[in-house]
């Protein structure tokens, strides 16, 4: 059974940093690049950030350039999201996503497994 499992979500303060976590099983992780996609309410579904099956390649939303870090550990079927310098235009869930194909296709739209999804809110 795959489940993707996010962690690290809450409140913090603008100029805060949180650190997410997506603990994946049920599937051979180290074959899927793995992504962290963000919806907020009213908005569409947004591309954060992307990472290769070695980690040998990452992507970048514009708006999270600078600030946020997508990282893996293959080793315990993990993948993190570092978040810096928090603005409250981040607020919004983020959602772990796990797709087998190339990064020029997954930019294009998501497939694959999601996650349920953790709170991000950026507040004072």
């Amino acid at each position: 059974q795959v489940q993707l499992v996010e962690s690290g979500g809450g409140l913090v303060q603008p100029g805060g940093s949180l650190r997410l976590s997506c603990a994946a099983s049920g599937f051979t992780f180290s074959s899927y690049a793995m992504s962290w996609y963000r919806q907020a309410p009213g908005k569409e579904r947004e591309l954060v950030a992307t990472i290769t099956t070695t980690g040998g390649s990452t992507r970048y939303a514009d708006s999270v350039k600078g600030r946020f870090t997508i990282s893996r550990d293959n080793a315990k079927n993990t993948v993190y999201l570092q978040m810096n310098s928090l603005k409250p235009e981040d607020t919004a869930v983020y959602y772990c996503n796990a797709d087998p194909r190339p990064l020029r296709l997954i930019v294009r739209g998501p497939e694959g497994y999601w996650g349920q999804g953790t709170q991000v809110t950026v507040s004072s």
